[in-house]
């Protein structure tokens, strides 16, 4: 892909300061994120900018899925920006929103737009070209792609405006391009002297390193400089990072705005000036997009305490630290309840994390409820042998406490499951996954470790705030039980968690076969067709889970979206040993 004649780096850049405002919106709140994008427009005035540029949709927020669907949501979106524009005077704005698309018969009846205001007034608009659908994207459903590329003017300065996607369909960056067409080439080849991305793009553990890698190519590949802004904040299961950033025609960063937080990036493409990436990596970054996540989910529904249950183990652990730093240790609840099953230490465990953390834990038994119902069902079961239906129950005794505690104080019910035990249904419907929302329902059990150890470090917000390790040492070096029955370890009913994470990865977020795992990793053929069966035929628990935080590739959710009732046989044309029973 050759630049566009014309584009040289002998040409002076365009002389102008632009502002990247990082905001926070909450999807459907039209006045509220219109407040937001005006205090960010009087602080980009300040600052000398003379363009300020806002993240995709940023007047509704991201994602609004059904909402594009009311037409008086779609007529108060657009009356919020033309009344933005008439205040951009000597300031102009790039700002997303949703608009009646050109042709009234034919195709959907919206584009995915960014309005150029300037001269007080919309002087201008761009239409998103590439409409994804993967994952959890679902744009086709609501938005018809742009008719044509066009440049805005701004001043002398021809602008290259693109949307979110129109940016990642770059051919020597992807090895395989979902779309045909690439608007980024298109506005080079139009003359643009910059190419500005307005973004709405979820965080993914180690995708920003990937998105630098591309906008610096891009830029590098054009010759022009690139500016992107992108969202923050969490709405439902996407957390958005943030990470707006700037780069000159050399492809070198110049500006870089802060994550998981909002922010006003102000850079001067007149006068570039390197700057190194300053952005959390690894289990810092998937610590603060739980913590963001589980906070605008608290504060964007209105709860303002968070009640869950404290077991001693690992998830419930990292859950209640997670829920400390979103929300504060003084509006966190934790609740023990132990059985006839439960150690001696898991009690003293969930003790020892709630002072660490300055959290209160009532203490619950649930031996009489466990009791009641066993003499409640045992006419119904006499004669039948006891098993998970009875250790279930135990599960389903504390649901109903938990479910209580939420009632009865507004509390926010956290459910502490981890994605391994979602994916192969080690978990209780009705029981240990009753709740209102679920933190680590896209964090894999090798991953919770990873977590609980750094949480654990003094570059955690939790260890400087109490000077200390917070979760205690023997939660996570004890084996992981779910005490049920007498002596119970996970690994009775699973593989260690390291094969079963890398199944999970490989059969889940890369889409592999049962056979191609067998072939490439060597585990167990038995192993492998036996978790590969679980996670199909555990689709209806969770549909039924709580909704959670997506932060791997492929999360469980309304980004996969697999049937019921279905009869697909992954290990059907798997060889097995001759060793191996059929």
């Amino acid at each position: 892909m050759a630049a566009p004649p014309g584009n040289s780096l002998l040409d002076p850049p365009p002389n102008m300061k632009i502002a990247l405002s990082q905001i926070n919106p909450t999807v459907g709140d039209i006045a509220g994120n219109a407040e937001r994008i005006r205090r960010d427009l009087r602080r980009a005035a300040d600052q000398g900018a003379e363009l300020a540029v806002f993240p995709e949709l940023a007047i509704i927020g991201y994602p609004p899925k059904d909402l594009l669907l009311k037409p008086g949501v779609i007529r108060a979106c657009v009356e919020a920006v033309e009344e933005l524009a008439a205040g951009c005077t000597d300031l102009a704005a790039i700002i997303g929103y949703p608009c009646p698309s050109d042709d009234d018969r034919q195709g959907r009846s919206l584009y995915n737009a960014a309005a150029y205001c300037a001269g007080g007034r919309l002087a201008a608009r761009h239409i998103k070209s590439l409409l994804p659908t993967y994952d959890v994207f679902d744009e086709h459903r609501y938005f018809e792609p742009g008719p044509a590329i066009d440049l805005t003017m701004h001043g002398d300065a021809k602008l290259g405006i693109s949307i979110c996607e129109d940016l990642w369909n770059d051919e020597q960056v992807f090895s395989r391009r979902l779309y045909h067409d690439n608007p980024i080439d298109a506005l080079a080849g139009r003359g643009a002297d910059l190419f500005i991305n307005c973004s709405a793009s979820p965080f993914v553990i180690r995708k920003h390193t990937f998105r630098l890698k591309l906008m610096s190519h891009v830029a590098k590949t054009y010759k022009l400089p690139l500016v992107y802004c992108n969202q923050v904040g969490a709405n439902d299961e996407l957390v958005f990072d943030g990470n707006s950033c700037a780069f000159d025609r050399e492809g070198r960063l110049i500006g870089h705005a802060t994550d998981f937080e909002e922010d006003l990036l102000v850079v001067d493409l007149g006068d570039p000036t390197p700057v190194e990436p300053a952005y959390r990596r690894g289990m810092a970054a998937a610590y603060a997009a739980l913590v963001l996540g589980l906070r605008d989910y608290c504060r964007k529904c209105g709860f303002t305490s968070i009640v869950m249950g404290l077991s001693g183990g690992i998830d419930s652990a990292v859950s209640c630290a997670i829920a400390a730093a979103a929300l504060g240790a003084e509006n966190v609840r934790g609740v023990a309840m132990p059985s006839r099953y439960s150690s001696e230490g898991s009690v003293a465990d969930a003790q020892a994390l709630a002072d660490n953390l300055g959290v209160r834990l009532d203490v619950i038994p649930i031996e009489p409820g466990h009791h009641a119902l066993e003499g409640m069902l045992g006419g119904v079961f006499a004669g039948r042998e006891p098993g998970v239906t009875e250790e279930n129950i135990q599960a389903r005794v504390r649901g109903v406490v938990m479910m209580s505690m939420s009632n009865k104080f507004g509390s926010l019910l956290v459910t502490t499951g981890n994605k391994s035990e979602l994916a192969v249904g080690y978990c209780t419907l009705y029981g240990d996954m009753a709740g209102g929302f679920s933190v680590l329902s896209d964090v894999p059990k090798t991953m919770v470790y990873k977590l609980a150890r750094w949480i654990n470090t003094p570059a955690c917000d939790l260890y400087q705030a109490t000077g200390k390790a917070v979760i205690p040492e023997a939660t996570i070096t004890k084996p992981p039980s779910a005490e049920l029955r007498p002596d119970q370890v996970d690994q009775d009913s699973l593989p260690p968690y390291e094969v079963l994470d890398d199944i999970i990865e490989r059969y889940v977020e890369r889409e592999h076969s049962a056979r191609r795992i067998i072939r490439e990793t060597g585990y167990d053929t038995d192993v492998v067709l036996r978790m590969v069966r679980l996670i199909d035929i555990n689709e209806y628990k969770r549909k039924q889970a709580a909704p959670g935080l997506k932060i791997t590739g492929r999360a469980f959710g309304f980004g996969r979206r697999m049937p019921i009732a279905q009869r697909y046989d992954n290990g059907r044309s798997v060889a097995r040993p001759q060793s191996q029973p059929v």
